[in-house]
């Protein structure tokens, strides 16, 4: 039989099974977003609010707009759909260089380690379908062609805060702008090769116009951005970008997630260079950067960077020499509303050189990778027992070493790196088709506690790349196509202190979740998840506090009904309980939320409401819920004490080309007559947020 024929059979064998599999193209589009993502990012990052990652998944629309065809995809392209883990994107890719071109989107079937359900995520966002992408345009023609949007956005909360109340005590800090929150964007794309923009933000209690913000805004942003252009040209990226090297254990810079329910997806496998457009105003690069194809197997990524960054400034008295100049920590918030954050605006300036040699061929890849950090200040830390091995001074050297290898249904990978201070780092992985409905996931952290990076971000317990070693083992069972079975085992210990604990530390966290799927009517799931480490036992009458085992349990059912093609239900019971050293007794709540999504095909008018009741014994439990927002913001508040939280969102398409959103949130607490702390606090037991926006394309 020949390749033809063979291909033909596995498509009408397949044909009957996928028709009844295949995604509604008109689907929204956040249901590939997986919002248990971002839920843990925030988890463990203990904020609360809005992501300020905003565009991380904006790829997901613009392949939903602009498929990609599956018979020129790269592996980076593949990988930007954050759907498919390394091993199926390769194999994919090994079937496509045997057998030829796909026939049509139904032969995926036939590639090893795909399932069904990787399948159905799929489709939406591939074809086999050729494209303008045949036709090798100019930069200029690119530019004058495509689709442009632009945004605006305003949002506030309607009760007063106490940083809005100007103090009788001139020295007191308070807030020199007014409530309001501003965005405002421009962004133009073609087919996905070219994109550029600007964004500018104000956040509330900055000035506008006036001030320390006469330019206008106080956050402003630029790219532009261009993507395989030609065999040699891989890369371009001008003005603000990201950039990551490996498994992030010398830079990884944009939105890293953490640990989640998507076991598989513990390797850090993203472009070298990606396009920044989103309002975090710490976690990026500001210059150029670009990639090339030296040969058919060797890549080179040069990047270059000079920003301005918020640091805080110690007192002339604080200085041990007056004759320095330096800083004590970088700030991270973007906030710019008292007189002291604006003290501490632009205060230093960081410049980044760096560069990577990648080799490539069939299933394997080898990348030597370097960056050089520098500050125009000293980087002198406050230094207590715990930071004393953490990076101080003006520069930083880190050199590593990344590597990749598929060998039949077994994908291992890694990352070694040095800092100029001869610590070693390392972390390695594995990730496993025992068969096509069973996978496994390893990954193995080695970071001592004096390796030192000036932005890492690899897969760890705890942020910044030093004083952690830790095993994770992962696990993913497909036992039919309504079922799906996934969990995670972390052990971790620290052999140096930490902030919360004076002395050598361990844990464990154990998280399991079991998946019902009915094909266009339910998504139902119930997820276990158990962690416990050791941290210090407080008011104990020894001068170095001793530690004590705290554990966190949480059990979530949560049931998502498509009752029509224009109306979805969803339901979500969490239960939580904690304790901590010293305390006799157990901390314990609950939290239930409803959701009603509407969404009419033909019908301009869309919204998505929510009804939420939580009851914790304290603040220091808390449920975090992914809610709908406008197009581009998500919000993960926390919920504890007692109380409710409600809000809808509406969304009008029914003038051309344009999109008009607005939301009404508020939460209402039964257990106080204060909302917040600090300058953000409310008198009352209620705060309301509004907000509104409008998109337009042409």
């Amino acid at each position: 039989m020949n390749v033809l024929n063979y291909k033909l059979t596995i498509v009408f064998i397949f044909c009957s099974l996928i028709l009844r599999a295949q995604t509604d193209t008109v689907a929204p589009v956040s249901s590939t977003m997986n919002p248990d993502i971002i839920e843990n990012f925030i988890e463990d990052s203990g904020e609360d609010g809005s992501f300020d990652f905003n565009t991380a998944f904006e790829d997901i629309n613009l392949y939903a707009e602009k498929q990609l065809d599956i018979n020129k995809a790269t592996a980076a392209d593949l990988g930007e759909l954050n759907i498919l883990n390394d091993l199926q994107i390769q194999n994919l890719i090994n079937y496509r260089e045997t057998l030829g071109d796909f026939i049509t989107v139904y032969e995926l079937q036939a590639v090893p380690t795909l399932d069904l359900q990787s399948i159905r995520q799929l489709l939406p966002f591939v074809t086999t379908r050729s494209s303008i992408d045949d036709i090798q345009l100019s930069i200029f023609e690119m530019m004058g062609q495509g689709k442009n949007e632009v945004y605006l956005r305003w949002g506030r909360f309607l009760e007063e805060q106490r940083g809005y109340i100007v103090p009788e005590d001139s020295t007191a800090n308070y807030y020199l702008g007014d409530p309001n929150r501003l965005y405002m964007r421009y962004y133009k794309n073609f087919e996905n090769k070219l994109t550029f923009g600007f964004t500018a933000e104000k956040d509330p209690g900055e000035e506008f116009f006036r001030g320390s913000n006469k330019q206008g805004f106080d956050y402003y942003s630029a790219h532009f951005f261009l993507k395989d252009y030609n065999k040699f040209v891989k890369t371009v990226a001008i003005g603000d970008y990201t950039a990551s090297f490996g498994q992030g254990l010398i830079l990884y810079s944009g939105f890293g997630r953490g640990k989640s329910p998507e076991v598989l997806k513990i390797k850090r496998n993203r472009r070298p260079i990606r396009k920044y457009s989103s309002v975090n105003e710490a976690n990026f690069l500001r210059g150029a950067a670009v990639e090339l194809g030296l040969t058919k197997n060797l890549n080179l990524t040069a990047l270059f960077s000079l920003r301005q960054r918020d640091g805080n400034l110690p007192e002339v008295g604080d200085l041990l020499d007056p004759d320095i100049e330096a800083f004590t920590s970088l700030q991270a918030s973007g906030n710019h509303r008292t007189a002291s954050e604006i003290a501490d605006e632009r205060s230093v300036q960081s410049r980044n050189i760096g560069g990577s040699l990648q080799y490539h061929k069939n299933n394997f890849k080898l990348a030597f990778n370097g960056l050089y950090g520098s500050f125009d200040r000293s980087f002198n830390r406050n230094t207590v027992p715990y930071n004393q091995f953490f990076f101080s001074g003006s520069n930083l050297l880190n050199l590593s070493v990344d590597y990749s290898y598929i060998f039949r249904n077994i994908n291992i990978f890694g990352e070694t790196a040095q800092s100029d201070n001869g610590a070693v780092a390392t972390t390695n992985g594995l990730i496993a088709a025992l068969d096509r409905r069973i996978h496994i996931s390893i990954l193995h952290r080695y970071f001592p506690k004096d390796y030192q990076a000036l932005d890492p971000n690899p897969l760890a317990e705890t942020s910044g790349a030093r004083n952690e070693q830790g095993l994770y083992f992962g696990i993913e069972v497909k036992p039919d196509n309504n079922w799906e079975l996934k969990g995670y085992f972390d052990l971790y210990q620290h052999p140096w202190l930490r902030s919360n604990a004076d002395a050598p530390s361990s844990g464990y966290e154990v998280r399991g979740r079991a998946t019902y799927k009915i094909k266009r009517k339910l998504t139902a799931y119930l997820e276990l998840r158990n962690e416990t480490k050791f941290i210090n036992t407080p008011n104990n009458e020894t001068n170095i506090d001793f530690l004590g085992e705290s554990s966190l349990f949480q059990g979530r059912i949560h049931v998502a009904f498509k009752a029509s093609k224009a109306l979805e239900v969803r339901n979500r019971i969490q239960y939580g309980r904690a304790s901590f050293p010293g305390q006799a007794e157990q901390e314990s709540g609950i939290m239930f939320y409803q959701d009603v999504i509407y969404k009419p095909i033909e019908f301009p008018i869309s919204f998505t409401a929510r009804f939420a009741l939580f009851d914790t014994d304290s603040s220091v439990l808390r449920f975090y819920a992914f809610e709908n927002n406008l197009l581009y913001v998500q919000s993960i508040p926390s919920l504890s004490g007692q109380g409710a939280r409600y809000y809808i969102n509406l969304r009008y398409r029914g003038i051309r080309n344009m999109t008009i959103e607005a939301r009404l949130a508020q939460t209402r607490y039964t257990d106080r007559d204060v909302v917040g702390s600090g300058l953000d606090q409310i008198q009352g037991n209620k705060r309301t947020e509004v907000a509104a926006q409008i998109k337009y394309s042409f």
